[in-house]
């Protein structure tokens, strides 16, 4: 029974943006090409039909970039219609995309209402936030236009969520931009923590998040977002909302999460397939699906042994109280230890004990 997830990127990591701390543009310069241009429909349809071919249950499409939108919305149109075409099992077809909202004008968010995709759209906070890292070519900040791209959305009743890297920044007016989404209906939310570029990992750069600062960013949020809870406004926070699952001894969704590597494939434009969005780099190709199948895909996948070096973790996790709901974190961070591990471990000395309080609700009301 195959559950598929593919992450594609439709324009390789060109971007209208030029964000500071982008991690995509730094692996790119880490491989023999940087980028590989739009993804051709003779592609796409490889990509669509052999997935398609290979799953029984259900089908996760997501578009990632870069961003996905510089692609146009025909490029889409024809995504729907493959899908469509080579649909032949009738398994459940899911559609996403995680776009700077930048290019979002009503067109694109009727199709996106019309077609049931889940929007993901990269904010970093207020105005002041965002427009430190997040800027144009022109080093520009980009917040008036996200929160135009927003608005459309909104009035198309577009289902979205918000991306918002931890960055020196953010993580540091954290209370202020928690205050900002509620004020703004924002009330999915998802926080990653900021990368610094490969093989710099103790450099500190201006949108450097160090584990202090992680720490207490955690524990300001949770504070916040456990103060809502308990007065009935919810707010959805994907990572908190993880831990209470993984109490409730359900598996996490997020990956990165869960202790090791999930079964990824991440296709570049040219069809090549990678096992992470984080290792999109030419020593992890696992082969061109103009080429192979989904099959050949996973078969290499073990031979490289991706996933079970990702289940080995930090010999300090092995006595560490909470090792059951951190599992090492990330395999990313591990530098080999986690690099934000004292963070998790406040973390959870802070929370834990209204983490279960909240499980235990869930246990007995839902």
């Amino acid at each position: 029974m195959h559950n598929v997830n593919v992450l594609i990127k439709p324009a390789s990591g060109m971007c209208n943006l030029r964000c500071k701390y982008c991690f995509y543009c730094d692996e790119a310069k880490n491989r023999e090409v940087e980028s590989y241009g739009f993804m051709s429909e003779e592609t796409l349809e490889t990509v669509i039909r052999k997935a398609l071919d290979y799953s029984d249950v259900s089908c996760s499409f997501t578009f990632q970039g870069g961003e996905p939108f510089l692609r146009g919305l025909p490029f889409f149109e024809k995504v729907v219609e493959l899908q469509k075409k080579h649909n032949t099992k009738n398994v459940k077809i899911f559609n996403a995309i995680q776009t700077n909202g930048t290019l979002l004008d009503k067109e694109w968010a009727k199709f996106l209402k019309e077609n049931h995709f889940l929007v993901g759209v990269s904010l970093d906070g207020t105005e002041f936030t965002n427009d430190l890292f997040r800027v144009d070519s022109g080093g520009k900040g980009t917040f008036e236009k996200i929160m135009e791209g927003i608005g459309q959305l909104k009035e198309f009743q577009v289902d979205f969520n918000i991306l918002t890297v931890v960055n020196a920044m953010t993580a540091k007016k954290i209370s202020r931009i928690y205050d900002f989404y509620k004020q703004s209906g924002f009330f999915y939310l998802q926080f990653i923590p900021c990368l610094n570029p490969l093989g710099k990992e103790g450099d500190r750069f201006a949108y450097t998040l160090t584990p202090d600062a992680y720490g207490r960013f955690l524990k300001t949020l949770f504070d916040l977002w456990y103060n809502d809870w308990k007065e009935g406004n919810i707010i959805h926070i994907q990572q908190f909302e993880e831990y209470i699952k993984m109490l409730l001894l359900m598996p996490p969704d997020v990956c990165g999460m869960s202790g090791t590597c999930s079964y990824q494939h991440v296709v570049e434009a040219d069809g090549e397939v990678y096992p992470c969005d984080f290792y999109v780099l030419d020593e992890y190709k696992l082969g061109n699906l103009s080429q192979v199948s989904f099959a050949e895909i996973n078969e290499k996948r073990e031979k490289i042994h991706f996933i079970e070096e990702s289940a080995v973790m930090h010999e300090a996790c092995g006595g560490c109280r909470y090792a059951a709901i951190c599992r090492g974190g990330c395999r990313r961070h591990r530098v080999p230890k986690n690099y934000f591990c004292s963070s998790y471990y406040d973390f959870f000395e802070y929370t834990i004990h209204r983490l279960e309080e909240m499980a235990g609700w869930f246990r007995e009301n839902c």
